[in-house]
């Protein structure tokens, strides 16, 4: 996990390579912002050229804006929901995504890295209306992405008890995930998965207790339209 890139004129935001027999992937590479000193950081673990996929959960500025560069430096294609698969190239020179996007169907897919798979989560409206989560079997470690981020927390910080680490989540998951029914459909599907460690796009991964604990907590939380009231829709005065 690369944490530390860019935040300074930016939201902080995390970055993930996932190596497997000489060959990886790359998490929300993020934009430009992060993308000198993660390219860096990439070639301390593994040569850039080798990689073999790029993973964007949604299509946000802070996931995939440094597109342009990572299309140049790497032959890899980039999975992203068939939502977004013609908005992306627009952070790209003309031609540069051409062939190189695939579109992940609303249901998820397995995605080959090396010898192992990884696994697209359906995470709908938490919160883009196409966005994916990305399970990694071997590690036991689920990519949630905006799902689960906290605000102001050190990323380096591992949480183990939840409790104390919810007023750094409660603001964002109101504000930003869709509604509840959407967060209890993504707790059933993921109490199946034997998850090790929750590790969101920013803030600070859960391990441990704190994994079921977040799963509890955000399938009983009131959030987005739930909230909503004919005052949040008025003419200003």
């Amino acid at each position: 996990m690369f944490s530390d890139f860019g935040h300074d004129d930016g939201v902080q935001a995390n970055q993930f390579l996932i190596v497997d027999h000489e060959t990886g992937a790359l998490i929300d590479p993020g934009g430009n912002l992060a993308y000198s000193e993660l390219y860096l950081g990439v070639t301390a673990c593994f040569p850039p050229h080798k990689l073999s996929a790029i993973l964007a959960s949604h299509a946000d500025p802070d996931i995939i804006a440094s597109l342009d560069r990572w299309m140049t430096a790497t032959t890899a294609p980039v999975y992203i929901s068939r939502i977004w698969e013609r908005f992306i190239p627009h952070f790209c020179k003309p031609g540069k995504t051409t062939g190189r996007v695939i579109g992940v169907p609303d249901r998820g897919m397995r995605i080959k890295v090396g010898q192992c798979e990884l696994v697209a989560l359906p995470a709908h409206f938490m919160h883009s209306e196409g966005n994916f989560q990305f399970w990694d079997p071997t590690s036991r470690i689920l990519f949630s992405g905006d799902l689960g981020v906290s605000i102001g927390v050190d990323p380096g910080t591992t949480i183990t008890d939840l409790a104390p680490h919810i007023p750094s989540m409660q603001a964002f998951h109101k504000r930003y995930m869709v509604s509840a029914k959407v967060l209890r459909l993504w707790a059933e599907m993921v109490r199946t998965l034997p998850i090790r460690m929750i590790v969101p796009q920013h803030g600070a991964p859960m391990q441990g207790p704190a994994v079921q604990q977040f799963i509890d907590w955000v399938q009983t939380l009131a959030c987005g339209i739930d909230l909503v009231t004919q005052n949040d829709y008025t003419v200003p005065a």
